[in-house]
């Protein structure tokens, strides 16, 4: 029988953390306090421990390094209901096991247990990380697939692997990968970034591994490329889907040896850099056709994140928009319930960069005064004008497919008679539901939310 430690100051949370546990077989202690989490500690020694952020008096974090004394073996698991990146990393930091956003499933909960009492204890923290540096990159949002973001960069931000950030435009990837350097421990050196999709192809070796004089007309003196700025830093490649073969060829070496060799140079030189990559294409299609190299997809896909469309992420709203009004006018206009309604009401396609571009609008249209639904771009509108008219050509063809269908299947001789409606419903709710399911990332919670079902309907649907 395995040992947990509880550590949670809301009753009704902790009765159900201690009754799921203890239905699973497992002794659980509940304490409300980091005080008596420690008095606890020093009477027997948890297997895990759930260790919520928010306590009264001193708060888990705090408490933490004070927890790994008295339990070195124990792993810990950190709940939070106010997550953000820094609450993430330094969770990771510390030597957190894994990290729950409130409020989370039972299911969830229980997995992330029982994978912590199947795994090697971590090695006590000797709190040897670099510190977070003040004035970090912020990325926005409490929703949970902004959650999971933040975890995974806290747990690769310390390493030197490189990073595959993928993800539609405008989600926010390149925050991302400056998150990753400023919370590792290069984030006193350089930070490079360029788009691969930018580059002429003519320029694109010298811009990236630089060259030496009269390696070519009007190179009349040696430069230094990007790889070379960015020693001992990180340097960004976005884009990296639009890569040229030959240029992929290349960047595997650099991947591969730790060198790069400028152009018309007769010897390649060590650099010390970090990559971190980004595309907002299917790289996996790329593979397939042959367009994009196997061998560096999985060189660079060591550690993989995937971005959340705006979508995904609808509760972050208000927080991204008191955001960017802050960033944009020093006179902060009030935000008003129905500008909000007005934006979650809208699709945006370019996700966070087209909100903010929206905002940015608004606030020059407002001068000042409370921001209404009448602020926003026009553009914006007409587009919804757009889709609402392709919208009738699209019922024409969704009746016409509607219509083949049942041909092919209407019953000969009253055979089958009665499946119809199942078969069909069948089929076009299982299209819905993965067509959801990808478009918002694989987060049941939202696709529940945009398909309007709640989460045990959605589980029971997928299940079947």
């Amino acid at each position: 029988m395995s040992r947990i430690l509880v550590i949670e100051d809301e009753p009704a949370i902790g009765w159900s953390l201690r009754e799921r546990l203890t239905d699973d077989g497992h002794a659980v202690d509940l304490v409300a306090s980091a005080e008596a989490a420690l008095e606890t500690c020093g009477e027997f020694a948890p297997d895990v421990m759930l260790l919520d952020v928010r306590l009264p008096g001193r708060d888990g974090l705090a408490a933490f390094a004070d927890l790994r004394t008295l339990a070195p073996a124990a792993r810990i698991v950190v709940m939070t209901a106010f997550g953000d990146l820094d609450t993430a990393v330094r969770a990771m930091k510390e030597g957190a096991f894994d990290y729950l956003v409130k409020p989370f499933d039972l299911e969830r909960m229980t997995a992330v247990v029982s994978r912590a009492l199947a795994e090697v204890p971590l090695e006590t923290h000797t709190g040897t990380g670099s510190p977070v540096p003040p004035g970090g990159v912020r990325l926005i949002g409490t929703s949970l697939p902004m959650q999971e973001v933040f975890k995974q960069i806290a747990l690769v931000a310390p390493t030197d692997l490189p990073v595959l950030i993928t993800g539609a435009t405008g989600t926010g990837k390149d925050l991302a990968a400056r998150a990753i350097h400023t919370h590792g421990p290069r984030h006193a050196r350089p930070f490079l970034a360029t788009s691969l999709a930018a580059l002429a192809p003519s320029v694109i070796e010298s811009e990236l591994f630089g060259h030496v004089r009269g390696a070519f007309t009007g190179a009349a003196g040696d430069r230094q490329g990007l790889f070379e700025l960015a020693d001992g830093g990180t340097l960004f490649l976005d884009e990296i889907g639009d890569a040229p073969p030959d240029l992929q060829v290349k960047l595997l070496r650099v991947l591969e040896t730790g060198e790069i060799a400028p152009v018309g140079a007769a010897q390649p030189r060590p650099v010390d850099v970090r990559v971190i990559a980004a595309t907002n294409r299917d790289l996996s299609a790329a593979l397939e056709t042959g367009t994009f190299r196997s061998d560096l997809f999985h060189r660079l896909n060591v550690f993989p994140i995937s971005m959340p469309p705006l979508a995904a992420r609808l509760d972050d709203l208000p927080a991204l928009v008191a955001a960017f009004v802050e960033r944009i006018t020093p006179q902060r206009p009030a935000v008003t319930k129905a500008f909000l309604d007005a934006i979650r009401a809208r699709p945006w396609p370019g996700n966070v960069r087209e909100l903010e571009h929206a905002v940015e609008y608004a606030c020059v249209v407002a001068r000042g005064g409370v921001l209404q639904p009448e602020h926003l771009p026009p553009s914006a509108a007409g587009e919804a004008a757009a889709r609402d008219r392709s919208g009738l050509e699209d019922d024409d063809a969704l009746t016409r497919a509607v219509q083949a269908w049942v041909a092919d299947h209407w019953p000969a001789d009253g055979a089958g008679a009665g499946s119809l409606h199942a078969g069909l419903v069948g089929l076009v709710e299982t299209a819905l539901i993965e067509e959801t399911l990808a478009r918002v990332g694989g987060n049941r919670t939202a696709a529940a939310r945009l398909l309007g079902v709640d989460r045990a309907t959605l589980r029971a649907k997928l299940e079947r």
